[in-house]
């Protein structure tokens, strides 16, 4: 076993080599009896990333701490409303265009300018900025597919230097929101699609694309992907998934990377 602790300020990494892939039920297992002892993160990969590698991530509750839509409901006091319509969707009455067209028209007359407002407000997941940081060390590209907003991604896309991002745009007359969504509608198929659509662009092969969520709308991302990985990620997606991240921080993924 080898111990790398050069990446991440908080989090050191050991490094085990195995001859064989171990099967999903193991692995949970081997996760089970590890954190017993404390809290440990446990991912497989087949083989260290490479520079130049692409990184597809999803936003809310990913990169970030919060929700956008559940921020835009709380300034426009419908939150109620719309925490209601993300259960029905939750509880498969509804699909995920269907969920956010409705949750949208509750947005309607919201001031363009409460982006601005709201950004400022919104908390990177631990580990984010130095992640950013490390990326573009490493020449990876960077791209992030949201169910959420082109206001909050493009301020996002300028802060962090990210290469690609893919989010749903929100109608608007001169300064008020319309409460409806235009244009393609970011959900699980257009997330994949997007990778496979990067993939062939920047000319990568399958082991060096790295996806990261949190919800059931990315397991096709992670599938398409080479290292799929949740993080903080809820039990629809985790069930469904081998890797994924509880404790650690963001930054740990520059593990992935051949010293």
């Amino acid at each position: 076993m080898e111990r790398r602790q050069e990446v991440s300020k908080d989090f050191v990494c050991d490094v085990w080599k195995t001859d064989r892939t171990l099967p999903r039920e193991e692995l949970v297992y081997l996760r089970q009896e590890l954190q017993r002892f404390r809290k440990l993160d446990l991912i497989q990969i087949s083989s260290f990333l490479n520079n130049g590698a692409l990184f597809c991530f999803d936003m809310d509750s990913t990169l970030i701490r919060e929700e956008v839509i559940d921020e835009l409901a709380r300034y426009a006091g419908v939150y109620e409303e719309v925490a209601h319509v993300t259960k029905e969707a939750m509880e498969g009455n509804l699909n995920f265009q269907e969920a956010l067209q409705k949750r949208c028209s509750y947005l309607k007359d919201l001031p363009v300018s409460v982006f601005d407002e709201l950004y400022f407000k919104l908390h990177p997941n631990h580990g984010v900025p130095e992640l950013f940081r490390g990326l573009k060390k490493k020449n990876a590209k960077t791209a992030v597919f949201s169910g959420g907003f082109t206001d909050i991604l493009e301020r996002f896309k300028q802060e962090y230097s990210i290469d690609e991002v893919r989010a749903n745009y929100l109608d608007r007359a001169g300064d008020k929101l319309l409460g409806t969504v235009s244009g393609t509608v970011v959900d699980k198929n257009i997330k994949r699609d997007s990778l496979l659509e990067l993939q062939s662009r920047f000319q990568m092969t399958k082991e060096n694309i790295v996806a990261v969520g949190d919800g059931a709308n990315d397991q096709l991302m992670l599938e398409a992907s080479g290292i799929g990985i949740g993080f903080h990620a809820k039990e629809g997606l985790k069930s469904n998934i081998s890797n994924w991240i509880d404790f650690a921080s963001m930054d740990v993924l520059l593990y992935l990377f051949d010293e």
